[in-house]
């Protein structure tokens, strides 16, 4: 396939182009010429949309499918589809599935099923068996299968001698451990963020001390051990601090945001819709202040969607009954675009590639293509029609966005939104 992207601003601050209005060509899935103006040609496939930007594909670290075992959530296909209109060109799919992702079949079940597809799909593999935090899985096996990386989907490590292990015995192969940060006999039954709403609500609170007492500890261990650990969507202004204050010692450690804990607060909860029951819960417009500053100096290495559907049985019930979880790929881009400039957003979409070890190609003649189409200036309400999943549980209705994307090119196909 021949395309020309007419008129693309692109946005790569390791291209020599970045930020330069250019037509860029691309034969074969590899960039053939960048260029002021390019003249298009019948055998050429032309690509001209209102205010195109280009940059190197975006990654979502934290992305639930449903697919083996809760197919009427999502399927791994419709997932990709999704991903791909809402403009990630890799996505890290979680364990959380039917049987767990915990084995090397497994792991290569995943892979099959994403073949073909533009977006890939990287699956991250159970750290324990059944992700029920007692025996370690067989890691090695699976990331020689394609798993890159280890970690029960929100499900934290109580035993504080089997993440020891873990990060000492996956050093022997590059493997990168995720610890949620959630110390459970604290947080017991809570729901939301405990605070002033909680209780007004008469809600089981989740103090923020939970997350902050598991990262404390974690970070201890990672010291006392070596190896690499990500710490997922972190939530406090504590928090930030602490993993900062790792990063300056020199500690191998990575961590990510929710999309929702950057604009959302738990006031949101006056109503107790379960669009809200998230996990991390919602916290403070602080907190808020403080996730979006460690974007910012690079404290957090980037935003996840945390794109988890969950069926209606299961959302739309009694607040304390219903599961935790938001659709998010679709409008992930236009949140993180509204609070960041469009070099920030960028840079946050794709900053947890170095974590995850994913292929990153800058936008330069003879590499190849992975490309995101986006136009960063259209403001637009999210709502249920911008939807692709096929789970309607989205904590964003409502919001004002700025941004959206066009799509994805990469794995040499072209994929746009409808």
């Amino acid at each position: 396939m021949k395309l020309l992207l007419k008129s693309a601003t692109i946005v790569d601050a390791s291209s020599k182009h970045h930020l330069k209005k250019r037509d860029v060509l691309i034969e074969n899935g590899k960039i053939s010429k960048i260029a002021a103006t390019i003249p298009s040609s019948e055998k050429v496939k032309e690509v001209s949309l209102k205010n195109l930007h280009i940059s190197q594909g975006w990654f979502d670290s934290s992305v639930s499918f449903g697919e083996p075992g809760f197919e009427e959530r999502e399927t791994i296909e419709n997932g990709l589809k999704t991903a791909a209109y809402s403009g990630f060109t890799s996505v890290a799919v979680n364990a959380n599935s039917f049987p767990v992702t915990d084995s090397k079949g497994h792991i290569k079940f995943l892979k099959s099923k994403a073949e073909g597809n533009a977006v890939s799909l990287y699956p991250i593999g159970a750290l324990t068996v059944g992700s029920k935090g007692t025996d370690l899985a067989e890691l090695y096996d699976m990331q020689n299968q394609g798993a890159i990386s280890f970690y029960d989907y929100k499900n934290p490590i109580a035993n504080a001698n089997l993440l020891k292990i873990a990060l000492q015995y996956a050093q022997n192969f590059e493997g990168l451990i995720q610890s949620f940060p959630f110390e459970k006999s604290v947080a017991r039954n809570g729901m939301v963020n405990e605070e002033v709403n909680s209780t007004r609500l008469g809600l089981k609170g989740i103090p923020a001390l939970s997350e902050e007492l598991q990262i404390i500890r974690d970070l201890y261990i990672l010291e006392y051990t070596g190896g690499k650990l990500h710490i997922p969507t972190i939530s406090t202004k504590k928090s930030v601090e602490l993993i900062r204050n790792a990063k300056k010692k020199g500690l191998n450690v990575s961590c990510s945001v929710a999309v929702f804990n950057l604009i959302l607060t738990d006031s949101i909860l006056e109503g107790f819709d379960t669009n809200y029951k998230l996990l991390p819960p919602l916290r403070t417009k602080e907190d808020n202040k403080a996730l979006l500053k460690g974007l910012k100096e690079g404290t957090i290495d980037g935003v996840t969607s945390d794109h988890n559907p969950i069926d209606v049985e299961h959302k739309k019930t009694e607040f304390d009954h219903a599961l935790f979880g938001s659709v998010g790929l679709e409008g992930c881009f236009g949140v993180v675009n509204a609070l960041l400039d469009t070099e920030e957003a960028v840079k946050t979409l794709t900053g947890l590639k170095k974590a995850f070890n994913i292929p990153s190609e800058k936008i330069e003649e003879g590499n190849k293509a992975e490309l995101t189409l986006f136009n960063p200036d259209i403001i637009w309400e999210f709502s249920e029609k911008d939807i692709i999943s096929t789970s309607k549980n989205a904590a964003l209705l409502g919001i004002k966005l700025k941004g959206k994307s066009y799509g994805v090119y990469a794995n040499n196909q072209l994929e746009l939104t409808k």
